[in-house]
């Protein structure tokens, strides 16, 4: 494609060079640039692309987007914009000709419940024959295949690409979490979005956002970027402030919860150990629901789901066959071993919001003790900290011991990120063990478990790896379980 097709619409200064080059494929990593390529050179929160462009150009770029004034000898193009990081955004769905125009998009964004609820929704739109790819924490699924990806919202190249690949196989509908880093990090900057859905908004990536208030309107942004409807959760506060905030957008709303009026609700709630029913309540009529995914929690992730299909004109029998077919979701409660005497149950439960779901949930069919094993990463700093305490706070009330450990360090030191956590357990008399590796961990845990209990594994959920320092150690928590629980002294 013309360096000129791909900038259309864009503002920026040309340094030197020409336009009029055929360009054959965009970068963001100089390691990844092909020849005849653009890279795009972003200033990143711990690496700067401009150190990079001597490497690109050495790869085959012929085309460099900077947003930094910088001098460069070779006869290459050099185009300077404002924020490089929209630019990469703009250039990438120009090269992919706008594919999320092409698809039914829907954007799910909220602290707790997006990969469920893209599940939910996936398991509905399939029963009504719907073509379907989702994009998430997970993984994308397309073609019934699971592709990894690096971020939960991957970055603007990335992205525009996957969507390309879905219309190019026929996909009609796109179903997508999306993350507050996405939001503010433009990597969802140009992507045409049908329906937006909220789901809740409790204290997470702190780090990033410094406060709530900044949190929220990260996660808003994505109810500007609507065609069709916006979907609320109304019983959130934050979700109800949102609600207001949307009436001047000019975009159909359609509320959902259980305690406030909202256009789509649950009544009859009947909260089973593996399960949950209700009666759905729509503007179309009734019909009951069964969800196979215990938790009031997960109710409100069905509704939020099951009205994104009404919006979409899926019928109430679809709609409860679909909520029907989803058995389970990986690393969302879910049981990886379970016999007559004991359970063990892996969530991704990584905010203290989720963790306490999660662990109040299982108290309502747990005979015995629940044995929590959970760590947690928070980046360095105070609000780093301040998530450290809440964890433990949650876990000294709602478990009834807990073994604090590893949960992806990275650089920093696993000892003082557990004598944080173990502080502010001791501060509400909280039962614990710390035992700084992992794996360790878990085989504590269940040499300690005895007839009746519940062991929660929190935090890596469907993850499959431990990262330490630089190191990316494989760490499939599943595999654990089984190896230790194949030593026969382990036999309740």
């Amino acid at each position: 494609m013309l360096l000129t097709k791909i900038v259309e619409n864009l503002t920026f200064s040309l340094l030197k060079g020409e336009m009029e080059k055929e360009i054959s494929s965009i970068s963001y990593d100089s390691r990844e640039v092909k020849e005849s390529g653009l890279f795009v050179a972003i200033s990143g929160f711990s690496v700067d692309g401009h150190t990079f462009i001597k490497k690109a150009i050495e790869n085959g770029a012929t085309a460099i987007i900077v947003e930094k004034s910088i001098e460069v000898d070779e006869p290459v193009t050099i185009i300077k914009v404002d924020d490089s990081r929209q630019a990469l955004a703009k250039v990438s769905a120009n090269f992919y000709d706008h594919p999320t125009e092409k698809l039914n998009l829907i954007g799910i964004t909220g602290t707790n419940g997006k990969t469920s609820t893209t599940y939910f929704v996936k398991s509905i739109f399939e029963q009504a024959h719907k073509s379907v790819g989702l994009i998430g924490t997970i993984g994308t699924v397309m073609n019934n295949k699971l592709l990894e990806t690096k971020n939960t919202t991957p970055e603007s190249l990335n992205l525009q690409q996957l969507f390309s690949e879905m219309v190019d196989s026929e996909i009609d509908d796109c179903i997508m979490e999306v993350s507050s880093h996405a939001l503010s990090l433009k990597r969802t900057a140009y992507c045409q979005f049908n329906t937006g859905i909220f789901t809740n908004l409790t204290p997470d990536h702190l780090e990033l956002h410094h406060t709530m208030e900044d949190y929220f309107l990260a996660k808003a942004e994505l109810f500007k970027m609507t065609t069709d409807y916006n979907i609320i959760n109304v019983d959130d506060p934050y979700g109800q402030r949102l609600y207001e905030m949307v009436q001047t957008y000019h975009v159909p709303v359609l509320t959902y919860g259980i305690d406030n009026k909202a256009d789509i609700y649950a009544s009859n709630i009947v909260l089973d150990s593996d399960y949950s029913t209700y009666t759905l309540h729509t503007p179309e009529g009734s019909i009951e629901i069964t969800v196979n995914i215990p938790g009031i929690f997960n109710v409100y992730n069905s509704l939020a789901a099951i009205a994104c299909a009404y919006c979409n004109k899926i019928s109430l029998h679809d709609i409860q066959q679909g909520m029907l077919a989803l058995e389970n979701i990986k690393g969302r409660l879910e049981v990886i071993y379970q016999d007559e005497n004991r359970k063990i149950v892996v969530d991704f439960a990584h905010t203290e919001d989720s963790l306490e779901k999660a662990l109040t949930t299982l108290r309502t069919n747990t005979k015995g003790r629940i044995l929590l094993v959970f760590g947690v990463y928070a980046a360095p700093g105070e609000a780093g900290r301040d998530k450290r305490r809440a964890m433990g706070q949650v876990a000294a009330k709602f478990a009834d011991l807990s073994v604090v450990t590893s949960d992806n360090p990275k650089f920093q030191d696993p000892n003082a990120i557990i004598e944080e956590i173990t502080e502010a357990m001791k501060e509400e008399n909280g039962a614990y063990i710390a035992v700084v590796d992992r794996k360790e961990a878990i085989r504590h845990a269940i040499e300690l478990c005895e007839k009746g209990d519940t062991i929660l594994l929190a935090g890596k959920g469907h993850e499959t790896s431990q990262v330490i320092g630089d190191k990316e150690i494989p760490f499939n928590e599943r595999e654990i379980v089984m190896e230790i629980l194949s030593d026969k002294q382990y036999t309740v």
